[in-house]
This record gives C-alpha cells, sequence and structure tokens, in this order.
C-alpha cells in the first residue's frame, strides 16, 4: 500500500539484468525522472542484476508488494494470462516494427491489462530487441541443434521451439547462464544482442547464429493493489513518466543491440554465422508447427492480429 501523504511513496524497482542493458537504462532514467518531478512524494529505489531478488522468486515478491515494480520479459506472464505466448512464437514477427505495431493494436493493449485481476498490473510494454541462436559450436541448419541443451525462460512455448529441432530446453534463471554454460549443463542460449555478452561471459569460445527467430520484450508492472492505491494526482504523473521513459528505452534499444552486436564481434572470441535465406527459411519451416500447438490457448483472434503486421 502507499505510504502517508507525509511520507514518500516508495518504490522497489527490482531487475535481474545489468544497468547498462536497455532495462536497465529504463528503471534508472524512471528513477531520475521522478526524483525531478515528484521529489518528497515519491522516491524511487533500483536494485539491477537480481540484488533484491532474482528471476525465479521477482513475481511473487511483487504479489507480496515487497517490490512495487518489475519489467519481467512476457514469459513470465504466461501462467497468468496464456495469450501472452503469443509474444513467444518462433518466427511470427518479421521485424522489430512489426512488434512495434502489435503492441499498440487494440488486442496488445488488452493483453497489457489483462492480469489486473490477478494483481499484476501493466504500465507497459518494452523492447530489447530480436533473440538470436548462441551456442559453444556453428548452427546453420536445424539439424546441427539436435541433441543440444538450451536455455531458456521458463515457457512452454519455447520448450516446444527447441523440441522441434530436436534439441533439449532448459528452464534457468538468467544470472545462471554464464556457470551452465562454462559447467556444460547447457551448449547454447537465446536472445538479443544487449543480453549476449552478459550471458556468455566467461565463455573463452562461443558461436551465434543470427536467425531473428523470436523476440524479446518485457512487460513494466506494478502490484495492482498498490498502484490503485497511489493519489490520483501523483499516479497520473507517475503514468506520464511511464510513457515518456517507454518512448526513450524502446527508441534506444535497436541501435544497443546493433552496438553490441559490433564490440561482441569485435572482441574476436565470437564468431558470426549468417544464414542464407534458405537456411533460414528451414529454421524457420521447422519452428512455425509450434503456432498451431499453442493456438487454442492463445486464441486464434489474437495470432491473427500479430501475423497481420507483417503485412504492409
Amino acid at each position: 500500500m502507499a505510504a502517508q501523504a507525509s511520507e514518500p511513496i516508495l518504490i522497489k524497482f527490482a531487475h535481474v539484468v545489468g544497468d547498462d542493458t536497455p532495462k536497465g537504462k529504463g528503471a534508472l532514467l524512471f528513477q531520475k525522472l521522478v526524483r525531478e518531478r515528484l521529489a518528497g512524494a515519491v522516491e524511487v529505489e533500483v536494485y539491477p542484476n537480481s540484488t533484491l531478488v532474482g528471476d525465479a522468486d521477482e513475481m511473487q515478491a511483487l504479489l507480496e508488494n515487497k517490490v512495487q515494480m518489475l519489467a519481467p520479459s512476457l514469459s513470465k506472464f504466461t501462467e497468468y494470462s496464456p495469450k501472452l505466448e503469443v509474444f513467444d512464437l518462433p518466427f511470427l514477427f518479421d521485424d522489430e516494427a512489426a512488434v512495434s505495431r502489435f503492441q499498440k493494436r487494440e488486442t496488445s493493449r488488452e493483453l497489457l491489462r489483462s492480469m489486473a485481476g490477478r494483481g499484476i498490473y501493466g504500465l507497459a510494454y518494452w523492447n530489447n530487441g530480436l533473440k538470436q541462436l548462441s551456442a559453444n559450436q556453428p548452427l546453420r541448419d536445424p539439424t546441427d541443434a539436435a541433441g543440444l541443451a538450451f536455455r531458456i525462460q521458463p515457457s512452454s512455448v519455447l520448450e516446444a521451439q527447441f523440441a522441434a529441432v530436436d534439441a533439449k530446453a532448459v528452464r534457468l534463471p538468467f544470472a545462471d547462464v554464464s556457470k551452465a554454460m562454462q559447467a556444460g549443463t547447457v551448449q547454447g542460449t537465446e536472445g538479443p544482442w544487449s543480453n549476449i555478452r552478459g550471458q556468455n561471459a566467461g565463455i573463452k569460445q562461443s558461436y551465434v547464429t543470427e536467425t531473428n527467430h523470436g523476440v524479446l520484450n518485457y512487460m513494466w508492472v506494478t502490484n495492482s493493489e498498490f498502484w490503485t492505491s497511489i493519489p490520483f494526482a501523483v499516479r497520473s504523473e507517475l503514468d506520464n513518466i511511464v510513457l515518456e521513459v517507454t518512448q526513450t528505452v524502446n527508441a534506444e534499444a535497436a541501435s544497443m543491440n546493433q552496438r553490441e552486436r559490433e564490440q561482441i564481434l569485435a572482441n574476436g572470441s565470437t564468431t558470426l554465422v549468417t544464414l542464407t535465406p534458405e537456411q533460414r527459411q528451414a529454421w524457420r519451416a521447422k519452428m512455425q508447427p509450434v503456432w498451431r500447438s499453442f493456438e487454442a490457448q492463445i486464441g486464434s483472434d489474437v495470432l491473427r492480429a500479430a501475423m497481420t503486421v507483417n503485412r504492409r
């Protein structure tokens, strides 16, 4: 619940990645703007790199109001709203522009609010770019993934995605990925360029196949009861700040991923695997049947709305 008017309302914003990622920068910008515009009324504390709560526990912490803001990947919300699994479907969106168009559709706005009755209030979508495949060996054809174990976020869709290429999916917190790669527990991962450096830290040699096969988006969320308890005038200003921060985060995410791509390849420890159009289509053909497997729980209307944004 919100504090008394004489005391600042405390917002603990926790996340699991570094300050220099799109999510990390967004959290710090939110903190900065709140300090400038709502000084004395609201105080924001930012906890990066799982320093307050980790991947596995952050949703429960939000529901218990131990933290007031998170920005988990959309995969984290499927048990609360299965329709959000649409964002995990492989090769659904042609590019990042298509993702942005979908997020502006009414269907997508409804998904943002779909968990409010369960204690999770969606504030905005944050984009973090298209996902690539990273592994300890080159992946050119779907058969190259057979028998390998890939780290995933908790998602039945992502499990099915890797099963489609005869690979194993291992659910692991982001903070444990580097250790698991070094130990050989997993041999590959998926993620945008801005996350690849962190999750491959300490690994001498890795290959990144530029598949652009999926999207890693976050939903900026707060505790529903906490949010509605904030006085209307203060909440209105927070809404304005949320909109401004989201525009900045999404505008910078694409350029940051491009910079990270260039830096990762420049350091010489990562080898880029570029797919031919025929090779990429082979991956898409193997993974696309996952759409049909999840259409019933996602909803054919949601799936159609997502597919439509690919058409100019």
